[in-house]
């Protein structure tokens, strides 16, 4: 038991030492991090209302307007910073429904291994082969646009593929001497997907944690871009690039900015992401 222990901790201490060596890790994380105090303390930041026009529609930058004005005579950049509250806590709360689901979902499918697991699974596959970004926005369309309805449609298409992952590594797992041991000496089923399962497919569950947040960021943002998600006009990023379409030869920053936003929020998650994968599997050689 103690060497196992040993075993342990030094694979933790070299996958720990592992990313934070990573320049794409430091890289990915900088930009995250930009990306989060922006949309923390931008309405702190902003110069103007997000919703009050003060000029003429399309402005090129000037020094009273960093980014210029949108297509009704907003601030950009003001709208740029008020919008990022809105894109993350909808991004954040569907990857964290999306696991919620998946989780429970595969560590059933995976644990029972009966009749309830080819049940779960050809439910999962039915989600699976359907187009993520047209179920959105068939639901949109049907219950109308509104933030919940957003978080809900993106953790409905994102889920499966969470649902697959946990309960192959379920499998792989449940067939292990301590999982055994603890079913011998009688624990009951929570106790032993808490205890022994899910802490030894922690390291698959969350490397898919940044591919499952970038989709998040890309589905809520397209649904609000083809202009069926959030109502004008409240600020949002995708919505910001679907509206200034129309002055993009005017203020061109009006649509790259949030574009760029965008962009480097879901470069700096895969850059964690893959450093994260990478120094999962040297902790385990």
């Amino acid at each position: 038991m103690t060497t196992l222990s040993t075993d342990t901790e030094l694979s933790r201490e070299k996958f720990r030492s592992g990313v934070m060596r990573s320049p794409g890790a430091i890289i990915g994380m900088v930009f995250v991090a930009i990306v989060v105090l922006l949309a923390i303390l931008g309405p702190l930041l902003a110069p103007y209302s997000p919703i009050a026009t003060i000029g003429i529609p399309g402005q090129a930058p000037t020094a009273a307007h960093i980014l210029g004005l949108d297509f009704e005579g907003r601030d950009v950049l003001s709208r740029l910073l008020y919008g990022g509250r809105t894109t993350l806590f909808m991004c954040v709360v569907a990857t964290l429904l999306t696991y919620a689901v998946g989780l429970t979902i595969g560590l059933i499918a995976g644990y029972t291994r009966s009749f309830v697991d080819s049940l779960l699974m050809r439910m999962v596959d039915v989600f699976l082969s359907l187009p993520a970004l047209l179920v959105m926005l068939v639901m949109v369309t049907a219950l109308g646009p509104s933030q919940v309805i957003l978080i809900v449609s993106a953790a409905l298409v994102l889920f499966p593929g969470v649902a697959r992952i946990v309960r192959t590594s379920t499998l792989e797992v449940s067939r292990r001497g301590y999982v055994e041991a603890a079913i011998a000496r009688g624990e009951n089923t929570i106790s032993i997907l808490r205890r022994e399962i899910l802490p030894n497919i922690a390291g698959p569950i969350i490397a898919d944690l940044g591919l499952r947040f970038s989709w998040s960021i890309i589905l809520i943002s397209s649904v609000n871009f083809l202009g069926l998600g959030i109502s004008p006009p409240n600020p949002d990023w995708g919505l910001m690039i679907a509206e200034n379409r129309i002055i993009i030869s005017e203020n061109l920053y009006a649509v790259l900015a949030p574009s760029v936003v965008i962009a480097i929020l879901i470069l700096g998650v895969n850059l964690v992401g893959d450093a994260f994968v990478r120094s999962l599997g040297e902790s385990r050689d």
